[in-house]
């Protein structure tokens, strides 16, 4: 395939970005050749980003930005493309993409996996890299990158409001590792302190809490129409019936009530990290009277570590 037609067949965004820096490396005086080895890149990977067909990483729209001298101009606009084609995501996902591009608030309730607005890029890296062998990485790198640029409105100060219950789970399954688990709860230590993000943790201790039985998202739009968007399997559901979002928003109301505090969830995410920093996986604690005591009498059964057995004695003429 010819530059050209590469070109044209890239998405709009990765195509704009390709050709700014093209235009900026031939005002430099620059060729492929020349400017790769400078920004410590190769010069098919070069090619790529200018025709579209290949994301760049941070670090190298950084590196471009400095040798070309373009005065932030390329890492600005590399913030703002949404790099992920359309393609690669099914009809009702795009439709929620579209969204979350719009809306003015997002009350979430996730279980079982960290929600995608709330995943570390380390987090979001091992869940892609699920199943997957070396000879997708490139896919797994684009889906990673797809993942950040979605949550970059949410994570500005000044964004859309988000609302997340998250349940225990989400905190206690392993993705990936320990250094992982640890990353995850600290970012989202980081991210809970911005002004229009507040995380509250729905504890497995607490049978009254009534969870949704799946993930739950109530979204808020800017005319005022609010939809509900659940997940099954292989496919998203949405609602905007009034009687539909009506109930859900009740019960989501309710558990959000009845769920730990965003402070106290902040400690609660905290000591998990503290666990992973030790590298443990973490194990609800859970400390009844009852436990507690049988813990006692466990203890009170051991010597030196090591279970006690009953002594034999010989009978005498043995």
């Amino acid at each position: 395939m010819s530059a050209r037609n590469a070109a044209s067949s890239a998405p709009g965004g990765r195509r704009a970005f390709g050709q700014l820096l093209a235009h900026y490396r031939r005002a430099a005086g620059e060729t492929q050749e020349s400017l790769a080895p400078q920004i410590l890149c190769e010069r098919s990977v070069l090619s790529r980003i200018e025709t579209g067909d290949r994301v760049p990483s941070e670090p190298l729209v950084k590196r471009c930005d400095k040798t070309l001298k373009t005065g932030g101009a390329l890492y600005k606009l590399w913030r703002e493309t949404d790099w992920y084609p359309d393609e690669a995501f099914p009809d009702w996902f795009k439709r929620r993409r579209e969204m979350d591009a719009k809306a003015v608030a997002i009350r979430e309730f996730q279980t079982q996996v960290m929600l995608g607005l709330l995943q570390s890029e380390g987090y979001a890296r091992a869940l892609f890299s699920r199943g997957k062998d070396v000879t997708e990485a490139p896919l797994i790198e684009e889906r990673v990158r797809a993942r950040l640029g979605r949550q970059k409105r949410f994570l500005d100060a000044s964004g859309p409001l988000l609302v997340a219950v998250l349940d225990e789970s989400t905190i206690r399954n392993v993705m990936g590792n320990t250094q992982v688990m640890y990353e995850q709860c600290a970012f989202l230590l980081k991210v809970g302190k911005l002004p229009n993000i507040r995380i509250q943790v729905a504890p497995a201790r607490d049978p009254g809490l009534i969870r949704p039985k799946t993930p739950l998202s109530i979204i808020h739009l800017p005319d005022g129409h609010q939809w509900v968007y659940t997940e099954s399997l292989e496919r998203g559901h949405f609602s905007d019936d009034p009687a539909v979002v009506a109930h859900h928003s009740r019960a989501y109301d309710v558990l959000r009530a009845d769920s730990l505090s965003a402070s106290d969830s902040a400690a609660f995410i905290r000591d998990a990290m503290e666990e992973y920093g030790r590298g443990h996986e973490t194990r609800y604690k859970r400390h009844t009277l009852g436990e507690e005591q049988l813990q006692r009498t466990g203890r009170r059964q051991l010597h030196r570590n090591r279970p006690r057995y009953p002594r034999i004695h010989p009978r005498p003429g043995q």
